[in-house]
């Protein structure tokens, strides 16, 4: 079964960078938004795949990222496939990353992801993401800047 590595991978505000697939009636999902990640190559563990893939598709050198979950994908996606995701924020923005692959990169909050058409089982992965309570939160800190010692 062939095995994939994906991250989940959140700019300076939080926001879920995804890109949007190629128009290319030849691949699976086209014109579909995805996350950065891709196929393991023959001898990679998943780490390795992952920090090779987000390399190539956005040119950043991935040094920090913590593992999610393993999702077994017998239906809902293009051919059965494992899914390695992992997570990670990083200190840029979307608009700062250059896509080496697919249309263009993208970021979002989590409550613009139930009008974006995901790619096979993406939609899934999010949710139980959500439901885990690991999506980064914006942090107020208005009431430490205001605090008189």
């Amino acid at each position: 079964m062939k095995q994939i590595a994906q991250i989940l991978l959140f700019d300076r505000n939080h926001r879920l960078i995804i890109y949007l697939r190629d128009d290319n009636p030849r691949i699976p999902f086209p014109n579909h938004w995805d996350l950065i990640g891709g196929h393991l190559e023959v001898g990679e563990t998943p780490e390795e795949a992952l920090v090779r893939e987000v390399r190539e598709e956005i040119g950043l050198e991935l040094r920090d990222w913590k593992f999610f979950r393993r999702y077994e994908c017998l239906i809902g996606d293009a051919y059965p496939n494992t899914k390695f995701i992992y997570h990670a924020s990083i200190d840029c923005l979307a608009a700062d990353l250059t896509l080496f692959e697919g249309q263009r990169l993208s970021a979002i909050q989590p409550e613009e992801r139930l009008s974006i058409r995901f790619a096979n089982v993406l939609g899934t992965i999010q949710e139980d993401f959500i439901a885990s309570g690991a999506w980064p939160q914006a942090v107020d800190n208005s009431r430490a800047k205001n605090f008189d010692a």
